[in-house]
């Protein structure tokens, strides 16, 4: 029995009413599409233009416009949003809270970066931070956070945990280790850090549904660690191996949880690592293409095969 099916029997029973029944009919029949994820991503890629220009805008003809004026913008601008936020945003709890308005999460996310781009204007023309960039980055990675938790954004937490990226490799430099093997070291502390956080505020039950966003920037910068070090003549083996430990791992576990996008990461990135051991020993560009176009087109196969596999078990 077909879902067409399915639901005109759910509507002769009375399970569905007639309304119900013509909507849903018409999305499985596909003579309506979502395009709520495009507008979505259309919207955010708005906003960073709308500061990308300001900030080139601003950066450009601040000896016509005035460091006054630039700030008084910036400064009127954020305030703007923050505002608008605070009196318009539903009260703070623990578990999801949906926005009140279309419009509220694009606010938030453009005030918090217009605090960003004004930051980075102080700093380009007045240098106060100098040796303070950590703080810099330290204070706006706890204050997205904090606006993230508030108002139950996971772009802005994106814009926390970057901010606290930054932070990781400044330590770095400060202590000049910016050695390859020093910055792996900081990427791995930082992907168990990330991972940890979310994992421990995932058992508090504190914004569970936050984790996965803790966990894909994890996965990502752990992964990418690990596979800069496999081309390393000392300890590539040893990177491979962790690599292919830590593959599984994703792989097995996403398919437990059915989260296909995890499954994804461990193959892709195993490959890569994979790749880039047996390519030292292929010699020829015909050997490299051959073994791009075998073994590129086998995963491409398998993680579409698993896709379908994930979209029927949902």
């Amino acid at each position: 029995m077909t879902t067409l099916e399915r639901l005109r029997d759910w509507n002769r029973t009375g399970i569905l009413t007639d309304v119900q029944y013509h909507t849903l009919a018409a999305i499985v029949s596909r003579e309506r599409i979502s395009l709520f994820l495009e507008l979505n991503a259309f919207l955010y890629i708005g906003v960073i233009a709308l500061v990308g220009g300001l900030g080139w805008t601003f950066q450009t003809y601040f000896t016509d416009l005035g460091d006054s004026f630039i700030l008084a913008t910036f400064s009127l601008l954020c305030a703007g949003c923050l505002n608008y936020c605070f009196s318009r945003g539903l009260p703070y709890s623990h578990t999801e809270v949906e926005s009140p308005s279309l419009a509220f999460d694009y606010v938030l996310y453009l005030g918090c970066l217009l605090l960003s781009a004004e930051l980075a204007y102080i700093e380009f023309r007045f240098h106060l931070f100098r040796g303070a960039w950590d703080y810099y980055l330290l204070f706006t990675a706890a204050a997205f956070a904090l606006l993230a938790y508030r108002f139950d954004n996971r772009f802005v937490l994106s814009l926390a945990l970057a901010s606290l990226a930054g932070w990781f490799g400044l330590k770095v430099s400060t202590f000049a280790l910016t050695s390859p093997d020093s910055l792996r070291l900081s990427a791995l502390m930082y992907g168990a850090l990330v991972a940890g956080t979310g994992t421990a505020l995932y058992r508090q039950r504190i914004k569970p549904h936050f984790l996965e966003a803790y966990l894909h920037v994890a996965a990502n910068v752990v992964f990418a660690a690990i596979v800069s070090g496999v081309g390393g003549r000392s300890a590539g083996g040893l990177y491979l191996a962790a690599l292919i430990v830590l593959s599984a791992a994703a792989i097995v576990l996403g398919v437990r949880f059915n989260r296909f996008v995890f499954v994804a990461y461990g193959a892709v990135y195993e490959y890569v690592g994979i790749s880039v051991k047996v390519l030292e020993h292929v010699r020829g560009v015909t050997a490299v293409l051959a073994y791009f176009v075998v073994t590129g087109t086998l995963t491409i196969v398998s993680l579409a095969l698993l896709a379908r596999r994930f979209g029927r078990d949902e």
